[in-house]
């Protein structure tokens, strides 16, 4: 019997094959958005996916202005943050968050679908979020992707 036809392989930094995508948030909803941007970023569909590096794709996002939400959530859903100084509590919604600064709605929601550790922090390196429809990664020759595809 061949025993190294069924050995594990765990990928490292040197084996990982990084790919360029572009994803296109026009009239998506945010957290479907976030939740598949996520699993792009963590590279949990490759087959050589392993949990304690970084296995997953860079990932480019335009239009993130037009950028939809469910419900009653521009005024119901609440961003806090706080200064550390006593009474330094800040509370936004995403309508004056997105005035503000349009980017900011789609990367604080993959960054809360990311792990919070140090690898979490290297993977969140891997996304550009742009108000628009043009990015400054024309020369990697980003792969345009609907995310309705991905399951």
């Amino acid at each position: 019997m061949n025993t190294l036809s069924y050995k594990t392989i765990s990928a490292n930094k040197a084996t990982v094959n990084k790919e360029w995508l572009l994803v296109d948030a026009e009239g998506e909803t945010l957290g479907r958005l976030a939740s598949v941007t996520a699993k792009l970023i963590r590279g949990k569909y490759k087959t050589n996916y392993t949990p304690h590096v970084d296995c997953g794709d860079n990932v480019i996002i335009i239009n993130a202005e037009k950028i939809q939400l469910t419900g009653n959530k521009w005024e119901g859903k609440r961003y806090f943050s706080h200064t550390g100084y006593p009474g330094g509590q800040k509370i936004t919604n995403p309508k004056e968050l997105i005035a503000k600064k349009p980017t900011a709605l789609v990367e604080k929601a993959v960054k809360g679908m990311l792990p919070k550790n140090r690898l979490g922090s290297a993977l969140f390196r891997n996304l550009y979020v742009y108000e628009g429809s043009e990015h400054n990664q024309e020369a990697q020759k980003p792969k345009q992707i609907n995310i309705n595809s991905i399951k």
